[in-house]
């Protein structure tokens, strides 16, 4: 996936090898590598069963990577059009992004900003940083967050209209 979206942006002159977003590099990160090394920790130890095109439908059950941006409002469009009815978007910045067709529930991966952005932020998952909760009891409370959001209880992007939507343009590059 990563080789596939190398050649794809270099079709347009963009080099995959920099941080471009500037909250990342305020927040720490040095690069995009050492963000994405994050974002495998963060995936857990589940078998990865299928790779799916942006927006395509899963043909397998159980866990499955779509390739495609990362540029939250275009990735969330294209998991909703793959059929997803609830997305749950963790952020280390705050990002507040929500959608015009499914609810997004935000989940923050640290406490010092859901504190800071506690009327954005539907959850935190900084317990488990902090040392005060289990990743098994933090799973349990996103678990029943998506079951409130699912049976009508509006997720915080919702009570604020965040309702951004933009599909990948695919003639160019979004990181």
């Amino acid at each position: 996936m990563v080789d596939w979206y190398k050649e794809y942006a270099s079709k347009f002159g963009a080099v995959l090898n920099n941080n471009p977003s500037p909250g990342n590099i305020a927040g720490g990160l040095l690069n995009i590598t050492i963000k994405s090394l994050g974002a495998v920790a963060k995936a857990g130890s589940t078998r990865v069963e299928g790779v799916l095109e942006y927006a395509e439908t899963s043909k397998h059950r159980g866990l499955n990577l779509m390739q495609g941006p990362g540029y939250d409002q275009e990735s969330t469009p294209g998991l909703v059009a793959a059929g997803a009815t609830v997305v749950v978007f963790t952020t280390g910045r705050g990002t507040t992004i929500g959608n015009a067709i499914a609810p997004v529930i935000k989940l923050a991966s640290n406490t010092p900003i859901f504190e800071r952005m506690r009327n954005d932020l539907d959850l935190s998952a900084g317990g488990v940083i902090d040392g005060t909760e289990t990743i098994d009891e933090v799973g349990q409370r996103v678990f029943e967050e998506i079951c409130r959001v699912a049976g009508g209880v509006q997720a915080k992007a919702e009570e604020h209209k965040h309702r951004e939507f933009q599909f990948w343009a695919e003639q160019t590059v979004s990181l």
